[in-house]
């Protein structure tokens, strides 16, 4: 690819980035003249502040552009469409320029081309793993889109809880989910979860779990809690 989008989740934007691409793209000299945005996606799933911090801070090392990925209504599809173009510009010297949309499972990369589109040209789903194979897409007569499987780097830091919170597991293939759990409540505020799963107090997490079970009844024989399926 020509140009680079790196789509990040707008909720975890270092935990899904990818590092390890950056870092050859900086030290290859072939690749050095290829030109990369990071694109934070589901800015709609924050409050604006925080997307507003992010822009700034990541701004920094790349050009960075919010986005609401949504083919009736999306959210920086001007902004990214006239930096394509820009992009596109420079190359003159090519006949078509290639955009490449990488990033983990799950971060909403076929959602953006199809915002761009302005169609569904992208098979998408609300589990990682939808794209198998690569999609090639034309968005002018110059500019074609590459649409990538997602990619995930086993030699990170990252724990098994952290691929399940970012999405890049897909929850109903866990044979124990519920062991996730504490680390669930141990990040999110308290506040959001009594207003999320109208639970008021709790004195562990595996308690919080079984009183979401009972509320919503994910019960086993005998009445007691499914913490799996919960």
């Amino acid at each position: 690819s020509d140009v680079i989008v790196m789509v990040l989740d707008a909720r975890d934007p270092m935990g899904t980035r990818c590092h390890h691409l950056e870092h050859h793209l900086k030290k290859d000299a072939m690749k050095r003249h290829k030109h990369v945005i990071l694109l934070l996606n589901k800015v709609d799933l924050v409050p604006a502040w925080v997307t507003k911090r992010w822009l700034h801070t990541l701004s920094r090392e790349y050009p960075t552009l919010a986005f609401h990925a949504s083919v009736t209504n999306p959210f920086g599809k001007g902004a990214l469409l006239s930096l394509l173009r820009q992009f596109s510009r420079l190359r003159m010297d090519k006949q078509n320029v290639s955009v490449g949309f990488i990033g983990y499972p799950n971060v909403g990369k076929s959602s953006v081309i199809n915002a761009l589109r302005t169609k569904k040209v992208c098979v998408t789903a609300p589990i990682p793993g939808e794209t198998k194979v690569w999609q090639y897409v034309n968005l002018t007569k110059r500019i074609f889109l590459i649409d990538c499987p997602g990619v995930v780097y086993h030699d990170t830091a990252d724990t098994d809880t952290d691929a399940v919170l970012k999405g890049v597991v897909r929850v109903s293939l866990l044979e124990d989910a519920w062991e996730h759990i504490p680390d669930v409540v141990a990040r999110v505020k308290p506040d959001y979860l009594r207003r999320a799963y109208k639970v008021q107090s709790w004195e562990s997490p595996e308690d919080f779990l079984q009183q979401v079970a009972r509320l919503t009844g994910r019960l086993l024989k005998g009445g007691e809690p499914d913490l799996n399926t919960a």
